[in-house]
């Protein structure tokens, strides 16, 4: 671990049965060379690090209330692997606000619209990652996703390493 500075990459968190669960997956389908995080929703790929105080605030702010509600609404392809597609109005207007708060300094990736997702399985073949895709929608029902809060990373080309976490107190 170094202080050196790293971009941010800011993500909602599950609750722990959902985290077990959605993890489990991940770890059963990711390729494990290249499985280096556990399952996460992404919410910002690449913050300066400049902004980390404010941001810190900005997530202490946004979880003083109840958790969001969510659902996982379908299993999705895309493309060399295979995802849960969550969605969440409350989530995305929690988004939209730090978008907003930071507009100036998104990358193009952070300001096009979120497609809020807890990926499975990624970087395996086109075949591969078709048939986990079928097997996993055959017996899909959506259901209710648990947000547990928001955490933010350094992102140093491995392993994230923590930089602050918030959650959801109401």
């Amino acid at each position: 671990m170094t202080d050196a500075p790293a971009p941010i990459i800011l993500t909602a968190t599950m609750g722990a049965a959902d985290f077990a669960w959605a993890n489990a997956l991940r770890r059963r389908h990711f390729p494990p060379e290249r499985n280096f995080l556990d399952a996460h929703i992404t919410l910002f790929h690449h913050l300066p690090p400049s902004i980390l105080p404010e941001l810190r605030h900005r997530m202490r702010a946004l979880c003083v209330g109840p958790p969001p509600p969510a659902m996982l609404a379908a299993v999705i392809a895309l493309g060399r692997g295979v995802a849960f597609r969550v969605d969440s109005p409350a989530l995305d207007a929690m988004r939209a606000q730090l978008a907003a708060a930071f507009a100036g300094l998104l990358t193009p990736q952070d300001r096009a619209s979120p497609r809020l997702h807890i990926t499975v399985q990624n970087k395996v073949g086109v075949e591969e990652a078709r048939k986990l895709h079928r097997e996993m929608a055959a017996d899909f029902r959506p259901r209710p996703l648990a947000i547990a809060g928001l955490a933010a990373w350094h992102y140093r080309g491995g392993p994230w390493e923590a930089a602050g976490e918030a959650r959801f107190r109401g």
